[in-house]
């Protein structure tokens, strides 16, 4: 077993899984510090192995029908500390068939967390299995106090080290786990790397700073990426702090990007993509600005310069991927790479020319 902060778990991702609705499950069975994932509840998978399923790769995470599954088959001396909600669904609500496999969670004991906007703690029932068992139960969208917010006061500008922002053309393109791939990379390659996420998922995953941008008080917003970039740079001197985009600046629902770029004030931006998707995520006939316009924007309002692209692989066969990348350097002037497929070795000997 190995060392996480929160033990071992279970993410509910049922009907989602190996789609955009299932992101933070994917990011989970990706790569998490906070939990020990040891197994995927979704029946459409169920009996495969989530790392198969996502990436073709074996991750020995099992996927199993149903909650019931999951216990009778891990067994009563391993069952997980956590069930976790994997879902991200348009608009963050919590399905209603959901809520009688939390209820069997609580009522074995064990505790949930949920990144949903449909908070469990209003729910007077989970909250009584809750207290009932002795079970924790944390809503991670939640906003704090206002009196725990900060405000944005310029101390950004201190900040001496090298900053990139991972932007993407459109939201669940790839963003957050880009980002944890040139962390790990660079890592990997004896330097100092820090993510500050920008959402529940990151924070799920482990994310030592980072804030929660969709439910956070707007008029802290800014202060709230200030301060996590601020408080990774003093606290661990990196060479460099990767800022998880959110949304893209053109999405209709998700226009995340522009208090990145204001209030994380990174020196470049790598912009991620996704070459066969032609509408915004979730919405049909939305028609996705090209990737010269997005470029365009990021850098007319940021006057940052986009240096590389890095290729969602959505939709595309194996042979597929470096032709799709030569296309895009030609297009457009810039490297290319797909890192999540091939590894982000050559996007940091780019970013080491860019170290401070």
């Amino acid at each position: 077993m190995k060392k996480t902060i929160d033990g071992e778990a279970l993410v509910y991702a049922d009907g989602a899984f190996n789609t955009p609705n299932g992101k933070t499950a994917h990011g989970l069975v990706r790569f998490t510090e906070r939990y020990d994932i040891v197994g995927v509840i979704d029946h459409t998978y169920a009996g495969k192995d989530a790392g198969m399923v996502l990436d073709n790769t074996m991750y020995d995470i099992p996927i199993f029908k149903d909650f019931d599954e999951a216990l009778e088959k891990l067994g009563e001396n391993n069952k997980p500390k956590s069930l976790v909600i994997g879902l991200a669904p348009d608009g963050g609500r919590l399905p209603k068939e959901a809520k009688s496999t939390l209820k069997k969670a609580l009522e074995k004991g064990m505790n949930v967390d949920s990144g949903l906007h449909d908070f469990l703690y209003k729910d007077k029932e989970l909250m009584a299995l809750a207290k009932k068992n002795n079970c924790r139960v944390r809503d991670v969208r939640k906003t704090p106090d206002r009196d725990e917010l900060h405000f944005f006061t310029g101390k950004i500008e201190e900040v001496d080290c090298l900053k990139i922002a991972i932007l993407g053309t459109d939201s669940a393109i790839g963003k957050r786990t880009t980002a944890w791939i040139i962390v790990h990379a660079f890592r990997n390659a004896g330097l100092k790397a820090e993510m500050v996420g920008t959402g529940q998922t990151a924070w799920m995953q482990g994310a030592k700073y980072s804030m929660i941008m969709d439910s956070c008080i707007n008029d802290f917003v800014s202060g709230e990426i200030e301060h996590a970039t601020y408080e990774a740079w003093k606290n661990e001197s990196p060479d460099l702090i990767v800022i998880e985009g959110q949304g893209s600046l053109m999405n209709p629902a998700y226009p995340g990007g522009f208090e990145i770029l204001a209030a994380g004030r990174p020196d470049f931006v790598i912009l991620q993509h996704a070459p066969k998707r032609l509408e915004y995520d979730g919405f049909p006939g939305y028609k996705l600005h090209s990737l010269k316009e997005q470029i365009n924007a990021i850098e007319t309002i940021s006057s940052k310069k986009v240096i590389a692209i890095t290729v969602n692989h959505e939709w595309m066969g194996k042979e597929e991927i470096l032709p799709a990348c030569q296309k895009i350097s030609k297009e457009i002037g810039l490297p290319a790479f797909d890192v999540l497929k091939f590894g982000a070795e050559e996007l940091v000997d780019l970013l080491k020319s860019y170290l401070k």
